[in-house]
């Protein structure tokens, strides 16, 4: 199974974290699964970008973005060329290193 390292975030995992996902997972499920608290304030519909990440390493292996996600990654804040939304980036059977970013445009966190 590939494995999904994060890199340290301050609040949500301050020690960084790996974890192994099954193939065909989101980002965002494989990382809840292990109680990494990923942001997910549309409840992973692609309708907000809460759960925006970015792909620092094995972004190639990932399923291409829609058009729906892009223009939503469009009002994430701080986006780069390796940001996706967590809840649409399916893992292959490639190892990830993947960035949570420090801020997200939710004014409320809602502990999912």
């Amino acid at each position: 199974m590939p494995q999904i390292i994060f890199l340290p975030h301050e609040e949500i995992c301050p020690e960084g974290a790996v974890i192994e996902a099954e193939p065909g997972m989101t980002i965002c499920d494989a990382a809840l699964k292990e109680g990494i608290e990923i942001e997910h304030a549309c409840e992973k519909s692609c309708a907000c970008t809460t759960c925006h990440v970015y792909i620092r390493e094995g972004a190639d292996s990932l399923n291409e973005s829609t058009e729906d996600e892009d223009d939503l990654l469009d009002k994430a804040w701080g986006l780069d060329p390796d940001s996706r939304l967590s809840c649409q980036a399916v893992v292959a059977d490639t190892d990830l290193v993947v960035e949570i970013p420090k801020y997200t445009i939710n004014m409320v966190s809602e502990n999912h």
